[in-house]
């Protein structure tokens, strides 16, 4: 029996198919598949090392077409002086009905732009409706997929960057400022905006203080020994996580345990659980990166990709 090779997607060709609304709307599509009960997610697997790790995350989605991925990443946070991204690896797509091998493509890609769409779709949720500054806490590659999607989704007009590295926040708020056309500075101290985003691989909390009716997008803490929302804001928020039973095992309400999770984003989407319910309300997003984003970004860029072909061929 002859059966098609998997396709291979590189990051540029993925860069090509995939543009900010795909992503915002595939992630979306897989939170609210969760929420209905269409998903299985396992707990990831990680493997820590003294300068960085290894993490493997998995799920089947059932959308339109069921489909199942796979992906390993390497996280090295001293790579980017190395001249080498931080996040490195792959994802496996396969058909959920037969089994086949679909497509193998660049995680960087899908890694970045999956994660920054959950805070768009979570800050469009859950944020005040006309919130219009952010402070993005950690000005690499992630800060600004970051903003750029948050932009897509909320009438922001000013942005401050905060990073340790002063001369990374000064090039960040130049560079997005000719980007999006909005008015950016970078601060020598945590910033306060109504939307505020922690993309940093810090293992130590560093934001408690926010103003009320704060959004926070928090990042960073993907692993056990990572953590940026100090435990008491996470106790005077509204908690809502991507999956609360990741979280707990290695977002920032694992280092909060006596905060709790008011819902998943999944369940906010569909009704099921109320978003915000007053303008001061402060609410934190606990975003641990979930496979159902993996599946559903993957998913789409391989549609795109066969949908290409067959129109070139033709």
């Amino acid at each position: 029996m002859d059966i098609d090779p998997p396709i291979s997607l590189s990051r540029r060709e993925l860069a090509s198919l995939m543009d900010l609304d795909a992503y915002y709307n595939a992630v979306e599509g897989a939170f609210r598949a969760h929420a209905d009960g269409r998903t299985i997610v396992p707990m990831p697997l990680h493997i820590a090392l003294e300068d960085g790790g290894f993490h493997a995350k998995g799920a089947y989605l059932a959308l339109e077409h069921a489909y199942a991925a796979v992906k390993v990443n390497s996280n090295f946070p001293g790579n980017p002086a190395r001249g080498m991204p931080t996040i490195q690896g792959g994802v496996l797509l396969f058909d959920a009905r037969d089994g086949r091998l679909l497509a193998i493509m660049d995680s960087i890609e899908i890694t970045s732009k999956r994660t920054a769409a959950a805070s768009a779709v979570a800050a469009k949720h859950l944020a005040r409706p006309d919130a219009s500054t952010i402070a993005i806490c950690g000005c690499g590659e992630q800060g600004r997929a970051q903003l750029a999607a948050i932009a897509r989704v909320m009438p922001l007009k000013r942005v401050h960057a905060w990073d340790i590295d002063g001369s990374r926040s000064e090039q960040f708020a130049r560079d997005m400022a000719k980007a999006l056309r909005i008015e950016a500075t970078a601060c020598a101290q945590i910033p306060r905006a109504d939307i505020v985003v922690t993309a940093t691989s810090s293992r130590a909390a560093f934001l408690e203080d926010v103003d009320p009716g704060t959004f926070v997008a928090a990042i960073g803490a993907d692993n056990p020994h990572k953590s940026e929302i100090h435990p008491r804001l996470m106790m005077r928020a509204k908690v809502v996580t991507d999956l609360t039973a990741q979280a707990a095992t290695m977002g920032d309400l694992h280092h909060a345990p006596e905060a709790r999770a008011h819902a998943e984003l999944g369940e906010v989407i569909t009704g099921r659980k109320a978003g915000r319910t007053s303008a001061d309300e402060i609410i934190v997003f606990d975003s641990t990166g979930v496979a159902i984003q993996d599946v559903a970004a993957a998913a789409c860029a391989y549609e795109r990709a066969i949908a290409a072909r067959e129109i070139e061929n033709a």
